[in-house]
């Protein structure tokens, strides 16, 4: 037979466990809920004529998605920052909150995969185009960095660059996506490495 102060202490032990439960949660749902660490202007490698104008930390994938990464970046835990010059030079970057590490390991693994593939597949689609693509490394930073470059060409139109640094922090996942006109060859990839590390490093900061 069960004591008042027998029923009164277990009655006390439930209610500190729902209390702790609900902090639990609470803070989950908070760190889900909050937006990663971001790069700034400064971040990006430097443009010889103009400064980098950064827009908002906006919840969501970009109104249209990176080149090469259409279609594989999930909505679901989401973030996005715009960046331009005055010039033709443009980035952006996009960080994923997945569930867990091995989930966010899975979509780096998809995003490299999706890169690495991107000038064959567009060449697939763009007749008379030229297209090649650049490995540059991995980079020590967290769980790790890996840097992709591809060039575009179309007959009388301006070649374009795009620069990738994908990379893991955790369960959060960033990608950054530089761009302008040129090849690979003008490519600023010293930079953009150390733009790559800045972004891993940022993301639970």
């Amino acid at each position: 037979m069960f004591r008042r102060s027998d029923t009164a202490a277990t009655l006390a032990t439930a209610l500190v466990a729902t209390a702790t439960a609900l902090v639990l949660t609470t803070s989950t749902s908070a760190a889900a809920a909050t937006a990663p660490g971001f790069l700034s202007g400064t971040d990006l490698p430097p443009h010889p004529s103009s400064p980098w104008y950064a827009g908002a930390v906006t919840k969501g994938l970009p109104e249209f998605a990176p080149f090469c990464l259409e279609g594989v970046l999930p909505a679901t835990g989401s973030w996005h920052r715009d960046f331009g010059t005055e010039f033709d030079t443009g980035a952006v970057q996009v960080s994923v909150r997945s569930a867990s590490p091995s989930a966010a390991a899975k979509l780096v693994g998809t995003l490299e995969r999706k890169v690495a593939a991107c000038a064959a597949d567009w060449l697939r689609t763009t007749p008379g185009g030229t297209a090649s693509w650049q490995d540059y490394g991995t980079l020590p930073v967290e769980e790790g960095a890996h840097v992709y470059g591809v060039h575009t060409s179309i007959p009388d139109s301006e070649p374009g660059v795009h620069l990738f640094g994908i990379g893991r922090d955790g369960a959060t996942v960033t990608v950054v996506k530089w761009g302008e006109m040129g090849n690979l060859s003008h490519a600023p990839v010293a930079d953009f490495k150390k733009t790559t590390t800045k972004a891993v490093n940022k993301l639970n900061r």
